[in-house]
């Protein structure tokens, strides 16, 4: 039996595999919402709150001595060793670290989706928890006319009603103009 040997694979090398989690991590922090299979975002899951408690612990130092800012650079590389991209990097101490530092974990949130269509495997949304406001509300609804068992009212030749006489003066629709009349040679 082995033991000490946590964690999906990924069916990746141990390289591939932390390449790719970082590249999960560094996607979630910059569009906080992304859309892959269910194994690893469950995984990316695990990597990335670790990543997400460091930066909000080394926000809520306090003071301006010399210790608090060797604190927050270190934090600030010790995070860095995982998401290479600076612009990231800094939307996670500047907008994400903030907003969570009241929240005790728990900053991601698993949403399964159904299968994809090529391979059958199981998809799921990743997204961090607190912006997903635009997807919470439901959308408003149209209003359309309800449907009715009446038959769509035939088109009619006339554009005047019925009961409506042509002014005077005009031919009537029974009665054909003279220049539309022909006549016919008489017959012997």
């Amino acid at each position: 039996m082995i033991h000490g040997r946590k964690g999906r694979k990924l069916g990746r090398t141990y390289t591939h595999r932390a390449s790719t989690l970082a590249a999960l991590a560094t996607s979630l922090i910059q569009h906080k919402r992304i859309k892959t299979t269910v194994a690893k975002a469950k995984e990316a899951r695990i990597y990335v709150e670790p990543l997400i408690t460091t930066a909000k612990r080394s926000l809520a130092l306090t003071g301006d001595d010399k210790a608090v800012s060797i604190k927050r650079v270190h934090a600030r590389r010790q995070i860095g060793r995982f998401i290479k991209d600076g612009e990231v990097l800094k939307t996670l101490f500047t907008e994400i670290a903030p907003k969570v530092a009241n929240r005790p974990g728990g900053y991601t949130r698993v949403v399964k989706l159904g299968r994809r269509l090529g391979d059958a495997a199981e998809m799921a949304i990743l997204e961090l928890v607190d912006w997903n406001e635009g997807s919470a509300e439901p959308k408003a609804k149209v209003a359309t006319p309800r449907p009715t068992r009446r038959k769509a009212p035939s088109a009619k030749p006339s554009t005047q009603p019925a009961d409506v006489e042509p002014p005077i003066g005009a031919p009537s629709p029974l009665q054909a103009a003279p220049e539309d009349v022909t006549e016919l040679p008489p017959q012997e």
